[in-house]
């Protein structure tokens, strides 16, 4: 987990307004989250619970969590959802389940580089609807000592 570690900035992201349809956003959530551009910070606190804080000049929405145990999550839209986060091959992969639909967001580093990609399922359904986000990592808040492995 420590190569996630510290404050990523989105800089750009593909297809996240039909994905966000998908998923039942309404349009006017849609044009607030599309304008958006979200800081990403992942930290560690003394009890080992990781935090992702997703921060915006709009919101701010923080989870915390232990990889590999389910917990309840309320979503930036506040979908109650069941989420569980594990790490495969170095991708910290969340899979969040609610009213029957469940979407998977793999979050990978490459390089300096955050990238994550989405899909959503419906009752098994996998839709082709994919999003892509790409956040840079500020230097700043770069851990002093990183892993990658």
């Amino acid at each position: 987990m420590e190569r996630f570690m510290g404050t990523w900035k989105l800089t750009s992201s593909d297809n996240f307004d039909e994905y966000m349809k998908a998923v039942g956003i309404g349009f006017a959530s849609r044009q607030i989250a599309n304008m958006a551009k979200p800081s990403l910070l992942f930290s560690v606190d003394d009890q080992g619970f990781i935090s992702m804080k997703s921060m915006t000049t709009f919101k701010t929405v923080e989870i915390k969590f232990k990889l590999d145990e389910e917990f309840d999550e309320i979503t930036a839209d506040d979908r109650q959802a069941k989420t569980f986060m594990r790490l495969v091959d170095g991708k910290l992969v969340q899979t969040q389940s609610w009213e029957g639909k469940s979407t998977t967001i793999e979050r990978e580093v490459q390089g300096n580089k955050l990238i994550a990609v989405s899909d959503i399922k419906f009752f098994c359904i996998l839709l082709d609807i994919k999003y892509i986000c790409i956040l840079p990592q500020l230097a700043h808040n770069r851990p002093s000592t990183l892993k990658c492995g």
